[in-house]
């Protein structure tokens, strides 16, 4: 008769028990403060991104890369980035180094930077060199506010500063300009 009342009492003080020697939850700890010191590093490497279809869009490759968890950018050194349009029309992009956003869709090339989009039946050859390009690779468009040199087809032209949108296929060249026109064939 007395059993239930013991059995009730040992499972009490076996619980009671239990809560005392349970660890307490760690107290949250604050975040640490991002600082601009990579959180990863990858030597030798290829990414490679594709549309929905499955077609390769963009090829990236590179001698190291670092990733900075503060601007979430990625800066490579020498960077070598295919990427193609829509169109299946293919652009190299070369440089020293290379600073890109986090979805890749921005590269600042830095250091002997190089954008050449291969000719096409409507378009000849355009390769565009300095030492600092800025890439837009989803609209398509090449920005400098430093010195360029521009060949399209046996054409040369350099200039202060360029703006280029591939899309509307507008080149505007700032400041000192200068050109010289291959004849027409």
């Amino acid at each position: 008769m007395y059993m239930p009342v013991i059995l009730m009492g040992v499972l009490a003080l076996g619980t009671y028990w239990l809560a005392r020697n349970t660890p307490v939850a760690g107290t949250p700890q604050a975040e640490r403060p991002l600082t601009h010191e990579p959180d990863y590093y990858m030597r030798g490497f290829s990414v490679k991104s594709f549309d929905a279809a499955g077609r390769l869009k963009s090829e990236l490759h590179g001698e190291e890369a670092r990733h900075y968890p503060d601007t979430d950018t990625l800066e490579v050194d020498k960077p070598r980035i295919r990427s193609f349009n829509p169109r299946g029309a293919l652009t190299v992009a070369t440089a020293n180094r290379a600073i890109s956003n986090a979805d890749g869709s921005q590269v600042q090339l830095i250091g002997n930077a190089v954008v050449v989009r291969e000719g096409a039946a409507d378009a000849p050859r355009l390769e565009i060199r300095g030492e600092f390009l800025h890439a837009f690779l989803e609209t398509e468009r090449v920005t400098s506010d430093r010195p360029v040199v521009l060949l399209r087809g046996d054409s040369r032209f350099s200039a202060d500063n360029l703006a280029y949108d591939n899309l509307e296929r507008v080149l505007e060249l700032r400041g000192r300009v200068q050109g010289s026109f291959a004849p027409a064939r």
